[in-house]
């Protein structure tokens, strides 16, 4: 099912205008979440807004918007105030400039939305700008408002629609001198980097996203699906550290020649289950894993093993919230 338009307006490049809605490219939904529970009666907390000095709750019609400039002190700010001075981009993406998508740095980028025609006009004014873009071999930027606040966007070709990233304004991104001033200037010697990049050779490979398991959401599923059949969970043991590494050349050596054991062990498990003995690494896979969770069995105490059998496709889906960002000059 395709989820609900973020945003509904119109991309503009110059004189050429179509209407467009933008799309999430990612969602959390499919993720575990938990909700506060009072310990004492298992039911949920619930979340008042309440004066701060008072401590009576108030309505939702007696709540506004206030700047903090002392201690106590607020500059109130309304709804009509705030909407007398929205922008042009809240219905508008306009076009702005055309860059070369190097020259935008990773750091900038927030998240992805996908752009399509709004309805069945706009169709051919869309596809022209679309394909302006891609001929030019360039990234368009422009703005938009989302949860009143102007975002820069970065819109490109994808497919036979566009991706457009939001993108953070200078004042957001930290500089890296902050953090990397005390870092100590080291002389690496020729050796060592023969033996790192032998090792980063062994580990060379694809991006394949779907070969990836969140680890830690299959072990909240499992935890969930004991726990719903009444199995006793047992305390995992503290995991050994390797220790402090004495000589790093000995380090390097010994990762070289683990990897290089491992190497064959992997192509032999991969050619059991493709009928191959070199390709493609053994998946480390998890796409549908919010899908197993399972139901309170009805007969007690049972294994997982056997509750899986009897798993349903799907599970409930939790919600998560966008973020934001800020205005233009």
């Amino acid at each position: 099912m395709v989820p609900r338009a973020n945003w509904k307006g119109f991309l503009r490049l110059s004189l050429v205008t179509c209407p467009v809605a933008l799309y999430p490219a990612t969602s959390d939904t499919e993720k575990v979440s938990f909700n506060q529970i009072n310990r004492k009666t298992g039911h949920r907390i619930k979340y008042a807004k309440v004066d701060a000095d008072t401590g009576e709750e108030v309505a939702a019609e007696d709540i506004m918007k206030g700047y903090k400039i002392d201690t106590d002190t607020y500059i109130e700010v309304s709804k009509d105030e705030l909407d007398d001075i929205a922008l042009e981009s809240t219905r508008t993406i306009e076009i702005d400039e055309f860059v070369p998508k190097t020259d935008i740095d990773n750091r900038y980028l927030i998240r992805p939305y996908y752009l399509v025609p709004d309805g069945k006009v706009g169709h051919d004014a869309f596809a022209v700008i679309r394909e302006t873009i891609k001929s030019m071999n360039k990234v368009a930027i422009g703005r938009v408002v989302l949860t009143n606040r102007e975002h820069i966007i970065a819109l490109e070709p994808l497919d036979k629609g566009l991706m457009g990233t939001l993108l953070r304004y200078p004042y957001e991104v930290r500089s890296e001198k902050e953090y990397f001033d005390d870092i100590q200037d080291v002389k690496v010697t020729k050796d060592m980097l023969d033996l790192a990049k032998h090792i980063v050779e062994q580990k060379s490979g694809s991006f394949e996203p779907e070969e990836f398991e969140d680890r830690y959401e299959s072990a909240l599923i499992e935890l969930i699906n004991q726990k719903r059949n009444g199995v006793t969970t047992a305390a995992k043991a503290a995991p050994k550290t390797a220790g402090n590494v004495i000589n790093l050349m000995d380090a390097l050596k010994r990762s070289l020649a683990s990897e290089k054991q491992s190497a064959p062990a992997a192509a032999k498990e991969t050619g059991k289950e493709t009928g191959k003995t070199k390709g493609k690494k053994p998946k480390k896979a998890a796409s549908g894993q919010r899908e197993m969770l399972l139901p309170i069995s009805g007969g007690g105490k049972r294994a997982v093993k056997e509750a899986v059998k009897e798993a349903p496709k799907k599970a409930e889906k939790p919600v998560r919230t966008p973020a934001r960002s800020k205005k233009a000059g």
